[in-house]
């Protein structure tokens, strides 16, 4: 078997990934194929740890729209990551793969606790790890939470699965002639304002040397591509 360019990855789902063809919830199709995703990864032999959103059942920062305060939006959106977590468990253990989920915020008898060294450990003995509960504040995306966890666990990558292919200097849902970047160094992604991750995450794996690759969640061969060859999507790097 091929050896794998990156030997632990951190992998970024956004919530919406899981919902399917609903507007709200999770469509468990969906989640059985991100579940079979995270498998085959790991049967290439790297370890897996994954950082999921909430925004198929609550997004803390369009509140406002509803007359919510901040503050407890973004709990009400912790919340929803952990709904998501302990959903794709069950389905990652239904189908004989080892995992657990660990949340920033205390949840006794429900959820693990987040404890970097025991994370470590699990990955080591071939764990999926699910981190849930963002990075257990307000004010602070599920992309920080992503980058942070994979400042913690050493990972040689952060992957940003989402519904497009890579970057664009424009949403593609709406501009037919957007232009997919191939390869883009962090200053530049910074410089143009490109949305398809917060500054401050982006900010964070650059400054602890922590390529990002974006790519479509449900194109397994181009993610086993990224994972083996360390190729497909768009690559941000320090150029």
């Amino acid at each position: 078997m091929t050896k794998p360019k990156y030997k632990r990855v951190l992998l970024k789902l956004s919530g919406e990934a899981l919902s399917g063809k609903y507007t709200y919830g999770i469509d468990y199709s969906i989640a059985e194929k991100v579940a079979d995703t995270i498998a085959e990864i790991q049967d290439l032999g790297v370890e897996v740890a994954i950082v999921i959103g909430g925004g198929n059942i609550f997004r803390g920062s369009t509140a406002d729209s509803y007359g919510f305060e901040r503050t407890p939006a973004d709990n009400i959106g912790i919340l929803a990551t952990c709904i998501n977590g302990l959903a794709l468990h069950q389905v990652l253990l239904s189908k004989g793969k080892k995992a657990r989920v660990m949340s920033s915020r205390n949840f006794d008898g429900i959820i693990e606790p987040f404890n970097w060294m025991q994370a470590n450990l699990y990955l080591e003995k071939g764990v999926a790890m699910l981190f849930v509960g963002g990075t257990g504040n307000p004010y602070f995306t599920t992309d920080s939470a992503a980058a942070l966890r994979a400042c913690e666990i050493g990972a040689d990558v952060m992957i940003k699965a989402t519904k497009f292919n890579g970057i664009y200097d424009k949403d593609p849902a709406h501009h037919e002639n957007a232009k997919k970047y191939e390869e883009i160094p962090f200053s530049k992604v910074l410089e143009k304002h490109l949305k398809f991750m917060d500054a401050s995450a982006i900010a964070l794996c650059r400054d602890n040397s922590i390529p990002i690759q974006v790519c479509d969640i449900f194109d397994i061969e181009v993610l086993k591509n990224i994972v083996i060859n360390g190729q497909g999507g768009s690559l941000v790097t320090k150029g």
